[in-house]
């Protein structure tokens, strides 16, 4: 099959011929019909968040059952799925209790297994993991949903537990971050959105952000006081970045819930935080990562619904080829929207 493969850090990924992926015995195996191309993906490819190399990196992905493992009871070839990026095991007692996300023998592809910048792609645990796609859904619609709407999803219904009429504040205006936005309107959320990007924050204006913050000419926490009357409800930090992180802190209100999405990786895998702010505030932060497969029908039910419309989070549709040029975008602040690669033979 083709595959887009990383064999040096930061290095143009390699497309070539490999061998079609083995099918687990209690997984399937996928053609991909769509795959993001996320931040994360950027982690894994300049070694900040390091893989064994040689590589196939992508994890936001959706596909059609090709092959079965005779462990499976709950697909067959033909289905249209989708799965979470955190793979678990289904039998742990962390499973059991409905916390896939943290199970300790969790196979993520792009990352600890083969991923799905490829024309397919083996999922292991298919009966605990893999979600139905919705009749009519595009490919690439869900491949957007990826690890940024899911993990948003989960970071303001399950974490936060995010309230209609509360302000959120969205520190960061990539995918995740109007993910978010977006989500939080839904809900009955106000929400402010803060980036250093003017496109960014033009961008989530038009898609209903009630207010952004330019942080590169005003101090982002205090104008989010400001405009929340004291201090937002909620903030979201989409970056993994000190100086963010300190600011979703700093803007919110006495008791207010501070989620940690974006992934500290590099110099900031160790932050100085104003745990003052914390303490006085009594304050809550919560970290997050990823969204369990059974939370999927939730997520659709709310766009089926109507309720929210994700399709402007796509920006680009690209071909494989195109994925390292995309990865290099997030050395800088990069545009807006997602690309999702919706062609694997060029």
């Amino acid at each position: 099959m083709r595959a887009a493969l990383l064999t040096g850090f930061r290095a143009p990924l390699e497309l070539t011929q490999v061998a079609d992926p083995v099918c687990p015995a209690d997984g399937v195996v996928l053609r991909v019909l769509a795959c993001g191309v996320c931040r994360s993906d950027w982690h894994a490819w300049t070694g900040g968040d390091p893989v064994p190399l040689p590589h196939i990196p992508g994890h936001e992905y959706c596909g059609v059952v090709e092959e079965t493992g005779p462990l499976v009871t709950g697909w067959r070839a033909g289905d249209r799925v989708i799965a979470p990026f955190i793979l678990a095991c289904g039998t742990c007692p962390d499973c059991r209790a409905g916390h896939q996300t943290i199970c300790a023998t969790q196979a993520l592809p792009g990352f600890t297994q083969a991923g799905a910048f490829a024309e397919r792609i083996a999922v292991p645990h298919a009966d605990a993991n893999l979600a139905r796609l919705p009749e009519g859904m595009e490919p690439a619609l869900a491949a957007a949903l990826g690890c940024r709407v899911t993990t948003a999803w989960q970071a303001l219904t399950d974490r936060a537990a995010l309230a209609p009429g509360e302000w959120l504040a969205v520190i960061g205006g990539g995918g995740v971050g109007l993910s978010a936005m977006l989500l939080a309107r839904a809900i009955g959320a106000r929400v402010v959105v803060v980036d250093v990007v003017p496109e960014k924050l033009a961008y989530a204006k038009r898609l209903g952000a009630d207010a952004v913050v330019n942080a590169a000419e005003v101090d982002a926490a205090a104008a989010i006081r400001d405009l929340t009357g004291g201090g937002a409800h909620v903030a979201i930090e989409a970056l993994g970045i000190e100086a963010t992180t300190v600011a979703a802190i700093r803007s919110l209100r006495k008791r207010g819930r501070m989620v940690q999405i974006g992934m500290p990786a590099g110099d900031h895998l160790t932050m100085r935080l104003p745990m003052d702010a914390v303490y006085s505030g009594q304050l809550a932060i919560y970290g997050t990562r990823g969204m369990p497969g059974w939370r999927y029908p939730s997520l659709f039910s709310l766009i089926e619904g109507g309720h929210v419309d994700l399709s402007p989070l796509i920006a680009r549709r690209i071909v494989l080829s195109q994925a390292t040029e995309e990865l290099r975008a997030f050395d800088a602040p990069a545009a807006p929207g997602v690309a999702v690669i919706t062609d694997f033979t060029r």
